[in-house]
């Protein structure tokens, strides 16, 4: 084998090694109904590179990002926008958010009255909750419209 030609295996078989190593850290994941709305493009682009402590990660679905190392944190745009619900609510910075606790310590937090919706959801037991939001909030705020009535707000009252 000419010099030339293993000068050019070794820097094939480099480019592949970092090419594998930077596949290694992607986080697989399945893009929401309406993850191609421009709003949720929007968000992607102003989204921290923290979040309550967690460096984010690559993704390979669209309108979507992760958080941690192993993964603490998931949020997706352009989820079902929820309706009127039961379900316990905040209002973080102006943006209302449901909180499903069915599967604790992970919990689910949705987006209520904002077009399109986001959803996070997130391990309790490497990150809280108001860290979290309180780094999401400001851009979905700023970024996605209020579309009517806040969580808190029901029915007949």
């Amino acid at each position: 084998m000419t010099r030339q030609r293993r000068l050019l295996a070794a820097v094939a078989v480099a480019a592949l090694s970092l090419g594998l190593a930077a596949c290694a850290g992607t986080v697989s994941l399945q893009p929401a109904p309406e993850a191609n709305d421009p709003a949720c493009a929007d968000v992607m682009v102003r989204l921290p590179q923290t979040v309550a402590g967690e460096e984010r990660r690559w993704t390979d679905a669209q309108s979507t990002a992760a958080w941690g190392s192993p993964t603490a944190v998931i949020m997706t745009c352009g989820v079902e926008e929820p309706g009127p619900t039961t379900q316990p609510c905040t209002d973080v910075q102006g943006v209302f958010w449901i909180v499903d606790e069915s599967d604790a310590p992970k919990y689910r937090f949705t987006t209520f009255g904002r077009s399109p919706a986001v959803e996070v959801y997130l391990d309790f037991d490497v990150v809280g909750s108001a860290d979290t939001l309180r780094a999401l909030s400001p851009v979905l705020a700023a970024q996605l419209e209020q579309t009517g009535a806040t969580c808190t707000e029901r029915p007949g009252s």
